[in-house]
C-alpha cells in the first residue's frame, strides 16, 4: 500500500501548545504518514522540541509531490491565510488546527486532533471551495503569488495625519470617490473579518459576491456595497503624502499614489477541508456569537 503523504505548515507560536504538536506528529508516525514540513517551521520546532520523526522539507508547493493528500495548518486564522497563499493554485486541500484565538478558518480544536484526523484520513470530509481576490498594479510592483488574498485586499493611508481619497471605478463606471482612512475589498471568507468590524455585511461562502467597505469614511452616508465577483474594480488613490499602503491579507506594501490598482477574482479557488459536523451558521454562532442574546440565557 502506498504511503500517505501530507504537508504541514506553521509559524512561530506560544510554547504552551508544544504538547499538542508532539501529539500530532506522534499520531502521524503511528499511522506511517510521510510528512513534508515547511522549512522555516521545521527550524522553529527544532529549537523547542525533539520529535523522533523523519521529515521532508519544502519551501513552496512546487517542492511537494503531485499526490500530496492535504496540508495541515498549525496555528490561528492568520496562519491559515498564509498557508492558502503558499499553496496558491495547486489545488491541495487544507485543514487548520487552531492554536490561536478565534479559529474561524482554522476550526479544528487542538483538543480534538486525533478525532479530526481520524475523519480526514478516512475521507469523511467535504471540500469547500473558497474564492480569492487578486490585485494588479499599474507599475508591476507585485509578483505573481504575492498579489492574492483569501480574506481581503485593503488600501490604507500611510500615516495618521490625513485621510486619503480612493477613486473607485467598477466595470468602467464610477462607483464612488471615498474620502476615508481606507477601503476594504473582501471575499465572503473575509466578510467576517476586518470588513465586518467596519460595518460590512456577512456574505455566505459560494454566494458569488464581494463586499466593498470604507474604513472610517468622512461622509457618513457612504455604506458598504455588495458587488458581483465577476466585476473588475479599478482604484486610484490620492494622498497628501503621495503614498499609501496596500494589504493582501497579512502582506503589506507601501506604494506611490502614481500606482493604480485593478482588483478582480483570482482564476483559482482554495479548497478547505470541512468535517461532517462543520456547519457554517453554527460556526458563526459559536465563534462570533452571531445572533446570541444573553437575555435568553
Amino acid at each position: 500500500m502506498k504511503e500517505l503523504a501530507i504537508a504541514v505548515y506553521g509559524r512561530e507560536f506560544n510554547q504552551s501548545v508544544i504538547g499538542y504538536v508532539v501529539e500530532l506528529f506522534s499520531y502521524l508516525r503511528e499511522r506511517n504518514v510521510q510528512v513534508y514540513i515547511y522549512h522555516d517551521f521545521h527550524s522553529f520546532l527544532k529549537k523547542l522540541c525533539k520529535v523522533d520523526f523523519k521529515f521532508k522539507k519544502f519551501r513552496s508547493h512546487k517542492d511537494l509531490p503531485k499526490d500530496i493528500s492535504f496540508m495541515l495548518s498549525l496555528g490561528g486564522d492568520g496562519t491559515m491565510l498564509a498557508a492558502a497563499t503558499l499553496i496558491k493554485d495547486s489545488g491541495i486541500p487544507i485543514a487548520g488546527i487552531n492554536f490561536g484565538r478565534l479559529g474561524f478558518l482554522a476550526n479544528i480544536s487542538k483538543n480534538k486532533i486525533e478525532e479530526a484526523l481520524d475523519q480526514i484520513l478516512a475521507n469523511q470530509y467535504q471540500i469547500q471551495k473558497r474564492g480569492l481576490l487578486q490585485v494588479e498594479t499599474s507599475d508591476g510592483t507585485l509578483v505573481a503569488g504575492d498579489n492574492i488574498a483569501l480574506n481581503d485586499i485593503t488600501v490604507f493611508r500611510s500615516d495618521s495625519s490625513a485621510m486619503i481619497t480612493v477613486n473607485a471605478v467598477l466595470d468602467n463606471e464610477l462607483l464612488n470617490s471615498y474620502w476615508a482612512d481606507g477601503l476594504i475589498i473582501a471575499t465572503p471568507t473575509g466578510s467576517t473579518a476586518y470588513s465586518l468590524s467596519c460595518g460590512g455585511p456577512i456574505l455566505m461562502p459560494g454566494s458569488g459576491n464581494f463586499v466593498i467597505t470604507p474604513i472610517s469614511p468622512h461622509n457618513l452616508n457612504v455604506r458598504p456595497i455588495v458587488v458581483s465577483e465577476s466585476m473588475k474594480l479599478h482604484l486610484e488613490i490620492e494622498s497628501r503624502t503621495e503614498k499609501y499602503i496596500l494589504s493582501c491579507d497579512s502582506k503589506s506594501y507601501t506604494l506611490s499614489t502614481n500606482t493604480t490598482l485593478t482588483i478582480s477574482k483570482a482564476p483559482f479557488n482554495i479548497n478547505l477541508i470541512r468535517l461532517q459536523n462543520d456547519q457554517y451558521f453554527s460556526i458563526l454562532r459559536e465563534k462570533l456569537l452571531w445572533g446570541i442574546d444573553v437575555r435568553n440565557y
